[in-house]
């Protein structure tokens, strides 16, 4: 049963979740979001919850922060819907509504002093090598909703392949030809250093960034509230989210940043040791990101940043921290 919808997706896919949670939706509002799905907070006559619609297979990523959130902050999953018949009825999932700040916002706040920061930093830097300790049997991307990890070539192997293919499809404008070509050389020089993590096969987010963090002050200090937007997840190295979060780091507080470096060091889990150098290796993993990065539309703020980090990295070489 659905009542007005304020601003937010079809009525026909509010009127599937109101049914299969037994419940009214007051009204629905359209959030910030991943790339490829919208997420809108749905009003209920009952309370409140978060409905995401779209994107690759949410029935994976309701399987993916199922098994994270044994080991760090994560919303329950209450409801997966499939594809439905009608043409404005895409995949859904329905997520517990946590209360929280973006941790965008109260990174971009005037409110906090150095010291703050680089608590909060730590905070969030523990929780996000949390991540870190769901294992699997072996790297690679989820098959299915059982999290079955399909047998992909080694990272070292990929990074070239799949530079080239992104750096084919971007227009002068975005890169010129002498950057793309730069930025080759520079994956193809890099790869081979992602021998030493290839076989790594630990749960990463990849997608770790402020947008993504929900936190709040707490009367010591910090709390990261939930880790959000799994749809990206995959086995591999963790280093790679944390080299996401500092991606552009040069926004952030220094103590902040400085702060997250720390506590995802200092809270590896126990059974896996950092490795000498795991910050660069981490940025190596980046190249992976930043090259999809930049084969986004036009007027995307996120590909335009990349497209600048890009350029800075053919011209000073990958940072190593």
């Amino acid at each position: 049963m659905t009542a007005d919808v304020e601003v937010g997706p079809p009525a026909e896919e509010i009127s599937r979740i109101a049914a299969a949670l037994d419940s009214t939706v007051l009204a629905a509002r359209t959030l910030a979001g991943g790339y490829s799905h919208q997420t809108c907070l749905l009003t209920l006559a009952d309370g409140a919850v978060v409905a995401r619609f779209g994107g690759a297979d949410p029935a994976v990523e309701a399987a993916v922060m199922d098994a994270a959130r044994r080991h760090v902050p994560v919303p329950e999953v209450l409801l997966v819907l499939p594809a439905g018949a009608g043409e404005q009825s895409r995949p859904a999932m329905v997520i517990e509504y946590v209360a929280g700040t973006p941790l965008s916002e109260v990174l971009a706040s005037d409110g906090f002093g150095s010291a703050a920061m680089a608590e909060l930093g730590a905070e969030v830097g523990r929780v996000v090598a949390g991540i870190g300790a769901v294992t699997y049997d072996r790297p690679g991307f989820f098959a299915d909703d059982r999290l079955t990890v399909r047998e992909e070539q080694p990272w070292s192997a990929q990074l070239p392949e799949v530079a080239a293919a992104c750096m084919a499809n971007i227009p002068d404008v975005r890169l010129d030809p002498a950057t793309r070509a730069g930025w080759l050389d520079l994956c193809r020089a890099y790869a081979p250093a992602l021998v030493a993590v290839d076989g790594w096969s630990r749960l990463v987010h990849a997608d770790v960034n402020p947008k993504n963090i929900l936190v709040s002050r707490t009367g010591g200090g910090w709390r990261v509230d939930a880790v959000l937007d799994w749809e990206f997840a995959y086995s591999g190295c963790p280093y790679g989210d944390a080299a996401n979060m500092v991606r552009f780091g040069a926004d952030d507080p220094a103590r902040y940043v400085v702060g997250f470096r720390r506590g995802f060091a200092e809270h590896q889990p126990d059974d896996l040791p950092l490795v000498e150098q795991w910050a660069r290796l981490g940025r190596i993993l980046d190249m992976f990101a930043l090259s999809d990065l930049v084969t986004r539309p036009f007027g995307n703020p996120v590909a335009d940043r990349a497209a600048e980090v890009i350029r800075d990295w053919v011209a000073d070489g990958v940072p190593r921290s």
